[in-house]
């Protein structure tokens, strides 16, 4: 059983209130580790210089969306594990499919309340405390 509070966390989307909405939200949840970045390009980078324990991202974005940055983690050996929820405005059946082959862990639909994050983090890690 995992603490949240033991959890690094890197939040990955263009819209700054809904970076602020996950980091509230995992604050409420325990979790004190939470870096953020505005796009795919910027999460990919920041995962590679400071590894995290799971990566929450949004799936459209500019520069390189949420599915490209999941395949660029998939693909470097150092990030390849690291756990990755896919946040997505629309519960498209292709999309959720085509994050499941590239290797995402859990999906997020928004609009999200804090015990639904709550249930996709346990979902990966197992009941927090």
């Amino acid at each position: 059983m995992p603490a949240a509070s033991a959890l690094n966390v890197l939040v990955v989307d263009d819209q700054l209130t809904m970076r602020s909405l996950i980091r509230n939200s995992l604050q409420q949840i325990g979790v004190r580790e939470i870096s953020e970045a505005a796009d795919g390009e910027l999460g990919l980078r920041a995962a590679i210089t400071k590894p995290v324990h799971l990566i929450i991202s949004d799936f459209n974005m500019p520069n390189l969306d949420g599915l490209g940055l999941l395949r660029a983690i998939r693909a470097h050996p150092p990030t390849s594990k690291t756990a990755f929820i896919m946040l997505t405005g629309r519960a498209d059946r292709e999309l959720v499919q085509r994050a499941v082959q590239f290797g995402v862990n859990n999906y997020l639909v928004k609009p999200f309340t804090t015990a639904q994050l709550k249930e996709k983090l346990e979902g990966v890690f197992g009941p927090l405390t």
